[in-house]
């Protein structure tokens, strides 16, 4: 039976801000550790299996939040082309003021919408002429004479 070894609270520092900056060193000096360990054994945290392994569990997570995927996309462009995405405008109000009105997509919008799906599934494919050339062979070659 394994174990899996717990992160210290200053390795988990560490690896939290080495995701937000990137820099190892610096990541270490925020986290706690003295620059001397930082600027000679800031490697060994980072081939440290716990720490690695929170790193790219946490990278990951961080990825699939900021990244919107194809469902994702597919449903907000249908949702904008059945009008229920809805904008902002500013609607002038008289002297000068103006409010923020939620709004429809246009007919524009939706048409991009829809192309933007249509080309998804590629429903529109553009016409390509091709030109079949066939080589031709000869049989008329003399035969060497040996």
């Amino acid at each position: 039976m394994t174990t899996k070894r717990k992160m210290t609270i200053k390795q988990q520092r560490f690896a939290d801000y080495y995701i937000e900056t990137g820099n190892a060193t610096q990541a270490a000096i925020r986290a706690g550790y003295s620059k001397k360990y930082a600027n000679t054994n800031v490697s060994k945290l980072l081939q440290n299996t716990t720490v690695s392994e929170y790193i790219d569990k946490r990278l990951e997570e961080l990825q699939s939040e900021r990244v919107a995927d194809q469902q994702e996309i597919m449903e907000f462009l249908t949702s904008v082309i059945r009008g229920k995405a809805q904008g902002t405008t500013l609607v002038g109000e008289g002297m000068g003021e103006q409010s923020v009105r939620l709004v429809t997509p246009t007919v524009a919008e939706k048409t991009s919408a829809a192309i933007s799906l249509g080309k998804r599934y590629a429903m529109w494919t553009e016409k390509q002429q091709v030109e079949n050339i066939t080589p031709v062979f000869v049989e008329d070659v003399p035969e060497d004479d040996d």
